[in-house]
């Protein structure tokens, strides 16, 4: 009876054992590991979960103070005292942020397209700086604001060629104009989207191209503000959301932004070729279906333009600028942003039936 007692008590004490070594090699806490076992504890699942969110708010502490929020000058009028005085009062319209401890801020055109209204500046700790300089990009929805004695430290732009469909991306924001630095996150939905923008103030729309598509949720107000990678890196400006859609918003590359940030910091302004016309694309069905060549449909010219000098007229096509294509894949935009100031170029214009070739010197744009 004895040795049966022996026997059972070694048994427990070689299962206990066994249980003991399994857990600590599916754990790695031992020179050897179960390989063949995929087992995942509840404590290493804690862990990935805690060091996700770590790099999140690290990067959301990194990066916040030098997200601002873009805002106007407003008059108001207490509408039940017809005696009261106006109240100015700052209302936010965007959000922007730093690229060079110089006070240059980028964010959208389109928050600051207004060249007679006043735009001001609001860190995060509520410093209000004045704006002294805006330069309005003409191929991009992008303005960069430049602010008086500004102690703001400029944000570390990455790379956006290297992006990745499922990346996790954060987005900074004041979201609805209302909420300071709202922070949401989400992944890299899409690359290379296009899409047609349109601003609900002022009603006016335009082609962008070559987006990143995320669903990090994207409001009204945060228009301008960065998008992020987990480094805390930006790699976006947000410029876009779908109106009816939920979780579909869209983000200018940061590489197609670099170029006008660092010529506008080491020479206080950007020089961009300008032709002066407001146009909308003819998509190669539309063309067909209206029985009218495929190209850029002119809908109005500045005065005094180059176009303008051409003899180029509302309800204009565009077919072609020297020799090539207008179409999605090459728009006007495209060609005339690849060239300089002073240079000439060779347009193939529609006209009620006929074309006819023109040149247009292009001018010094002026979006100052």
């Amino acid at each position: 009876m004895d040795n049966f007692r022996i026997l059972v008590l070694f048994i427990i004490i070689g299962v206990l054992a066994g249980i003991t070594t399994f857990r600590l090699a599916a754990e790695g806490k031992l020179p050897f590991k179960l390989n063949n076992l995929p087992i995942q504890t509840q404590n290493t699942q804690t862990r990935t979960v805690v060091q996700e969110e770590n790099a999140v708010i690290s990067a959301v502490e990194k990066v916040s103070p030098s997200v601002v929020a873009i805002g106007v000058n407003q008059r108001i009028f207490n509408p039940f005292d017809p005696f009261s005085l106006p109240k100015n009062e700052q209302s936010t319209i965007g959000t922007g942020f730093v690229v060079s401890d110089k006070g240059i801020i980028v964010t959208n055109r389109h928050v600051v397209a207004d060249p007679n209204t006043k735009y001001s500046v609001v860190s995060k700790d509520g410093k209000k700086y004045d704006v002294s300089k805006i330069y309005r990009d003409p191929n991009l929805d992008l303005a960069l604001v430049q602010v008086s004695g500004s102690d703001l430290k400029s944000l570390e732009l990455g790379d956006s060629s290297k992006l990745k469909v499922g990346q996790t991306v954060i987005a900074i924001g004041n979201a609805l104009g209302r909420f300071d630095n709202t922070v949401t996150t989400g992944v890299v939905s899409g690359l290379g989207r296009a899409l047609n923008a349109g601003d609900p103030f002022s009603g006016e729309t335009e082609r962008l191209d070559n987006l990143i598509q995320t669903d990090a949720a994207i409001n009204p107000g945060n228009s301008g503000g960065p998008l992020l990678n987990s480094s805390g890196q930006v790699i976006g400006v947000n410029v876009a959301t779908t109106e009816g859609a939920q979780n579909i918003g869209f983000t200018i590359p940061i590489n197609a932004v670099k170029p006008a940030v660092d010529e506008f910091v080491q020479n206080g302004t950007i020089s961009r070729a300008f032709l002066g016309i407001k146009y909308v694309l003819v998509t190669r069905d539309v063309a067909i279906l209206n029985k009218v060549p495929q190209g850029a449909y002119v809908q109005d010219v500045v005065a005094a333009s180059p176009a303008e000098k051409a003899n180029i007229n509302p309800g204009d096509i565009i077919t072609k600028i020297d020799n090539q294509d207008i179409s999605a894949e090459n728009t006007i935009s495209d060609v005339i942003g690849k060239k300089k100031v002073g240079d000439s170029v060779k347009l193939d214009v529609w006209t009620d039936g006929k074309t006819r070739s023109v040149s247009a010197t292009l001018a010094e744009y002026p979006g100052q």
